[in-house]
């Protein structure tokens, strides 16, 4: 039987979930024929035929042929590798070719969805030139610890409310953040405020309006100096 969030992940470089299932047979099993996929996966011989010429077409499996035509996988790490690669060279060619810059909104946008939200937290950190300043469990900060090491090893400015995360270069303040909350401020520029619980129903508010970051300043402000008044 698949393992769901396995066949999930392989669905990330490209392969739909039909091509994903038997891309995991046959790295379970190596050399199958069609009749033989069909049979382990018990999808239609007609769909996995199809499903296997799309394998082969997208780097994933490699045909054999012979008395009965086999087919036998890429190796899962070459066949990431490969991928990857390609994704790079495109996106480098789309941002060569990237239509002019529009104007971003200051205005107050809504981020959907947990991987969103994360995707939004790590282009934060990346971007920042000076300071961060963040509150949140530590099992979410946790999640950035590379990306916020390396503002550390640049000597930016980073200080972080939590309950469980430590970071040398960093200003620690240990409290206890409500499950899921958020609270980001980079280069007293941008805010992203709102909850982060791993839930596809997750929303933050990220914006670049100065009343809303010095709202978001002040209560970061208020609640350091009731955690040192407290030492």
């Amino acid at each position: 039987m698949s393992n769901g969030n396995y066949i999930e992940q392989l669905c990330c470089f490209s392969l739909t979930r039909q091509e994903a299932v038997i891309y995991e047979a046959l790295l379970t099993h190596g050399e199958m024929t069609g009749y033989e996929v069909a049979k382990e996966t018990g999808i239609s011989r007609s769909n996995v035929y199809a499903a296997l010429s799309a394998l082969v077409e997208k780097g994933a499996a490699y045909l054999i042929e012979g008395d009965a035509t086999k087919y036998t996988p890429v190796e899962l790490k070459q066949f990431t590798a490969n991928t990857i690669a390609e994704l790079q060279k495109t996106a480098a060619y789309l941002e060569a070719h990237a239509p002019k810059k529009a104007h971003i909104s200051e205005g107050y946008i809504t981020v959907l969805g947990a991987k969103n939200i994360r995707n939004k937290i790590r282009e934060m950190i990346e971007k920042t030139q000076l300071r961060l300043y963040i509150l949140a469990p530590g099992e979410i900060i946790s999640e950035f610890d590379k990306e916020l090491k390396q503002l550390t090893a640049e000597k930016k400015k980073v200080v972080i409310l939590t309950d469980s995360y430590k970071l040398a270069g960093a200003k620690i303040y240990e409290t206890s953040p409500e499950k899921g909350q958020l609270r980001l401020i980079t280069d007293s520029a941008y805010v992203l405020t709102g909850e982060l619980t791993g839930d596809e129903h997750d929303t933050c508010l990220y914006s670049a309006q100065k009343n809303l970051i010095e709202v978001m300043k002040e209560a970061l402000k208020n609640k350091i100096i009731l955690l040192e008044d407290k030492k």
